[in-house]
């Protein structure tokens, strides 16, 4: 957790300075959905998740679900940060013999479940919120999705059951970062009014800066926000956040950093990092 000379906004930069260094290595990474998180990753771990990187497996945790599985660097960077494996493990991302591939597998201590095939983690946070119902446990169960994600029909599938069975432990987060592979989602299928979409399936909805991280934890914190009804925040974001060059490109998806591009990188995050 963070301290006063710790906050979350120097947590999220230390988990970006480590995802843009992971995509420097070899592999490269999927770069700019996973700078697009970083502050809900820093949020959820650093200030709202009952987690102990301990005892990853205690009964009564909090569940997180990383449903848009190609972020796993931000994930990796974040659990990395906050106690579940070495910070310098993060070094051998890709590489061979190393647990942190491109998507999350179990093998990483504090990942739950394997995800990346996309329109899956709500149906199966909805499974971790029915079975702590029935042990009768207080835990809460989170899933970040991505925008480009919401036009799986397994998505609304799992939001109308999460409705009908009350399922108010629940939080889904949209990353809305406006972009995927192929270009502006709300060309390719559009969406809005999304928070209006949500409400129409019976969910609780808010929307917030995705890139403020102290309202991200106080929102999050705060759920669930209607009884009987998940919830669901709507995080605006910018894919490739903190990176001039790449911030709100579509190209910015898959990243393979050249020494010359890594530089620059860290150079406009240290920039930033100084004007805070």
């Amino acid at each position: 957790m963070t301290t006063a000379e710790d906050t979350l906004e120097a947590v999220a930069a230390r988990i970006r300075t480590h995802v843009v260094d992971m995509c420097a290595g070899p592999e490269g990474g999927h770069l700019g959905g996973a700078l697009s998180c970083v502050e809900v990753l820093s949020a959820l771990y650093f200030s709202v998740l009952r987690v102990d990187p301990r005892q990853p497996g205690h009964p009564d945790r909090d569940r997180f679900l990383l449903s848009k599985g190609h972020a796993a660097l931000a994930l990796y960077a974040t659990l990395a940060e906050r106690g579940f494996f070495p910070v310098g493990e993060l070094a051998g991302y890709g590489r061979p013999g190393s647990r942190l591939m491109g998507h999350p597998v179990r093998a990483v201590p504090g990942v739950e479940l394997p995800t990346g095939s996309l329109g899956h983690g709500l149906a199966l946070s909805c499974g971790f919120a029915l079975a702590n119902r029935y042990a009768g446990r207080d835990s809460r169960s989170f899933v970040l999705l991505g925008d480009g994600e919401l036009q799986e029909g397994s998505v609304w599938e799992a939001a109308i059951a999460a409705a009908s069975l009350r399922l108010d432990r629940l939080v889904a987060v949209v990353d809305r970062n406006g972009l995927q592979l192929t270009g502006p989602a709300e060309r390719i299928a559009p969406m809005e009014p999304l928070a209006e979409r949500w409400r129409s399936f019976g969910w609780a909805v808010r929307e917030v800066d995705g890139h403020d991280a102290i309202r991200l934890a106080d929102h999050l914190a705060a759920a669930p926000w209607e009884p009987g009804r998940p919830s669901v925040l709507i995080a605006r974001t910018v894919k490739g956040h903190g990176l001039s060059f790449l911030a709100g490109r579509t190209d910015s998806h898959y990243v393979t950093l050249s020494p010359r591009n890594h530089a620059r990188a860290l150079a406009a995050l240290a920039a930033t990092d100084a004007a805070r």
